[in-house]
């Protein structure tokens, strides 16, 4: 064994307590670590013959990287609908390291860690009061789970027009319907080789909503002379949370055969609470769901799940199988994660999410969830009292989608840069309705009332500097 590697075997525990020393250290500072840094890119090293052990790799990682780590987990990152890690989610995930299972089937020899990701989605289920009438899997984020869903719903399209897509290739156009697919669905059917521009845009309810028009989507399903399709609604919109009426295209589905998939990446989690719960209702109809872990339910990036419909299952299996691996049995026969989504490696990250769920349970995630919206709510308040500031949409959910009253895009982006750059606080740019626009998304456990006032304040003062607007 290399002298360096074995040494480093034999001081092991030192090495795993000093690392896990300074992940602490972060923590504790995570409320007054900037939200976003300036800096000079450091110097590139070259490759060493010997190498400098694991002591000599974190120290040089915290004399040149660790200030460049912003506070992307902590209370005031608001940008991109990025939740933290809980402290249950951090002992899961620290465990899915170490146990570095490849998490693929419930039985047999070797790993079957992915009888924890079964009773996981079983979990996330009750969570999100969803019957048992879905299987799940967990991938990397929400543009994976969309390549998940809309894979298998390609296949059911095949089926429906005589042809097996995931043998033959697509020789047939595939309809898709949609008002506001996100950028992630889009990308999935251009990977899936639909086209990213196969997209029939349905009109919203009006120009300031991004809900679909019901009344228009079947105009444009009768247009479609029973073709099969399709359709990609919003369990929550990106710019302004908004909701295609679920129980109306549930109602749809009494009277024409389509793919309902829902991208739920973080709305979904309205489910959690009993008085946000209205927004989802019917979406238990759904054929797929994709929902983002790594958003409201607080554990570490790259977490993501889906469901899709058991009825679905032969599916799936058509699309994702390794039919050229022998090695690997009967996909029917024995279940195995490889043969029914995209990944033949797969790291253990359901333990995250399990350690969450069984830690804090249905109140303490509800408690989160309304949380985070009444801070969003107190935020929009703010903006809508405000003689600086102006929504652009309501704060329907956990999102506030505002800009500033008369002001230019050139104001707009001004003002955004300033207020990233004092590291209180991160929120992205958007456009809504043809005008420059921020977007604050708060699903982070840690945000409280606190936090919200120091936002307030900070953008009082950059607005206060950029325009001299006394509030």
């Amino acid at each position: 064994m290399n002298t360096i590697l074995k040494e480093d075997l034999l001081t092991l525990n030192k090495l795993l307590s000093d690392t896990l020393l300074q992940g602490l250290t972060y923590l504790s500072n995570l409320d007054q670590t900037p939200t976003s840094v300036s800096f000079d890119p450091p110097a590139e090293r070259t490759l060493s013959t010997s190498g400098v052990g694991g002591e000599g790799a974190l120290y040089e990682f915290i004399n040149r990287f660790e200030s460049l780590m912003v506070a992307s987990s902590g209370p005031r990152y608001w940008g991109f609908v990025t939740g933290g890690s809980t402290p249950a989610a951090l002992m899961g995930d620290l465990l899915a390291t170490i146990y570095d299972q490849n998490t693929q089937t419930t039985k047999g020899h070797g790993d079957v860690s992915a009888i924890v990701e079964f009773e996981t989605i079983r979990l996330l289920l009750e969570l999100f009061d969803l019957p048992d009438d879905f299987m799940g899997g967990f991938v990397t984020g929400a543009t994976m789970s969309n390549f998940t869903c809309l894979g298998a719903a390609r296949q059911w399209v095949g089926g429906k027009q005589g042809y097996d897509i995931a043998k033959s290739g697509i020789s047939r156009p595939i309809h898709i319907l949609s008002a506001v697919p996100h950028s992630s669905s889009i990308k999935a059917l251009s990977m899936l080789g639909i086209g990213s521009s196969q997209v029939t845009r349905i009109p919203t309810i009006n120009p300031t909503r991004e809900a679909i028009d019901i009344s228009k989507l079947e105009e444009a399903i009768h247009q479609l002379d029973g073709e099969p399709f399709i359709l990609i609604s919003s369990g929550g919109t990106v710019n302004t949370v908004d909701f295609d009426d679920m129980k109306a295209i549930s109602a749809l589905r009494e009277k024409h055969d389509f793919w309902w998939h829902i991208d739920a990446a973080f709305g979904g989690f309205a489910a959690v609470s009993p008085k946000h719960k209205h927004l989802i209702e019917g979406w238990e109809r759904a054929d797929s769901i994709t929902i983002d872990g790594h958003k409201w339910l607080n554990v570490p990036y790259e977490s993501a799940f889906f469901f899709t419909r058991k009825e679905h299952t032969l599916h799936q299996v058509d699309t994702f199988q390794n039919s050229n691996a022998p090695y690997l049995g009967d996909p029917n026969e024995n279940f195995n994660y490889l043969n029914f989504l995209p990944e033949n490696s797969r790291r253990f990250k359901a333990l995250a999410a399990w350690f969450s769920l069984v830690a804090y349970g249905k109140e303490g995630y509800r408690e989160i969830v309304e949380r985070t919206i009444d801070m969003a709510q107190e935020l929009g308040q703010f903006i809508a009292d405000s003689e600086a500031f102006e929504l652009l949409a309501p704060t329907r959910l956990n999102t506030v989608c505002f800009t500033l009253k008369n002001g230019s895009e050139a104001d707009v982006n001004t003002f955004l840069s300033k207020l990233n750059d004092g590291g209180k606080v991160f929120m992205t740019p958007t456009s809504f309705n043809g005008r420059a626009g921020i977007r604050a998304a708060l699903v982070n456990w840690r945000t409280t009332a606190a936090d919200v006032q120091i936002v307030k304040e900070e953008m009082n003062q950059v607005i206060q500097g950029i325009q001299s607007v006394v509030l």
